[in-house]
């Protein structure tokens, strides 16, 4: 049994205590990492490797992006995607033993406008999700976990309120097309809604909100997905949303699941 959890931390070197809280709390057998904000060899992984988890895959880059895989077990790297071309540290793979492969995805937030002619961010970000479909559509997954943030809220209950959500950057039809496209040309299971197929369910609120909780307008942007031939060994699916409410929090909360392999 395998268990997984993703998390947006929002700069590592920031939040290190906060990654050492959740390994304390949860420890899960692997982290995957997203927005990590640091080149590779700035990254704590030293401190990681205290706490029991020396292995490690990652991608850096400085101030922006950045996505790590932080492990228990042995772990082979197992390459990376240049997302969309864009030259940046969104995507990286890892194997295990049992030849499983986790990819670990950070897909761009789209800035504010729905218009990929008049915002070069939000057309950078269908680009993106074309690539993942068309990747997986070409190299279809096996034995396969994807996670990460995909920055897109798919369902009606993945927001607070769908009907004035569908204007609005990473709820609108075409990222929700888009991120759907992505799922269907790999065969993916949409492992959280699998098990909690029903209800509100958030990773993310924002930092904008004077009192998060008490507004409660959040989104599911993180997500977990198995490959057709893993989809009946995920379970367990849960969402932290407690995490939220730390000191100096990430905007985001982890995302956890158990695989037997």
């Amino acid at each position: 049994m395998l268990t997984i959890a993703t998390w947006n931390i929002n700069s590592l070197r920031l939040r290190e205590g906060l990654v050492v809280r959740l390994i304390r709390q949860e420890a899960p057998d692997i982290l995957c990492l997203q927005e990590c904000k640091a080149p590779a060899e700035k990254m704590p992984l030293a401190t990681f490797a205290a706490l029991g988890y020396p292995h490690a895959v990652v991608r850096g880059e400085k101030g922006y992006n950045g996505v790590a895989i932080l492990s228990r077990r042995p772990l082979e790297d197992a390459g990376s995607i240049d997302l969309g071309g864009l030259g940046q540290a969104r995507h990286v793979a890892a194997r295990l033993p049992c030849g499983a492969v986790i990819h670990n995805v950070y897909v761009p937030a789209g800035g504010d406008l729905p218009d990929p002619d008049a915002n070069p961010k939000f057309a950078q970000k269908l680009r993106v999700l074309a690539h993942l479909r068309d990747h997986f559509r070409a190299e279809p997954p096996r034995r396969a976990i994807l996670v990460g943030d995909l920055n897109v809220a798919p369902l009606e209950d993945d927001v607070w309120s769908h009907r004035q959500m569908l204007d609005v950057v990473s709820h609108t039809p075409v990222e929700v097309a888009g991120l759907t496209d992505a799922m269907e040309a790999g065969g993916w299971t949409d492992v959280t809604r699998a098990d909690l197929p029903s209800g509100k369910l958030y990773s993310w609120w924002s930092y904008r909100a004077a009192d998060w909780a008490a507004s409660d307008r959040g989104r599911r942007l993180d997500h977990v997905w198995a490959s057709r031939d893993l989809m009946r060994a995920a379970h367990d699916s849960r969402i932290l949303r407690d995490c939220r409410g730390w000191e100096s929090p990430s905007d985001h909360v982890p995302v956890l699941a158990r695989f037997d392999l």
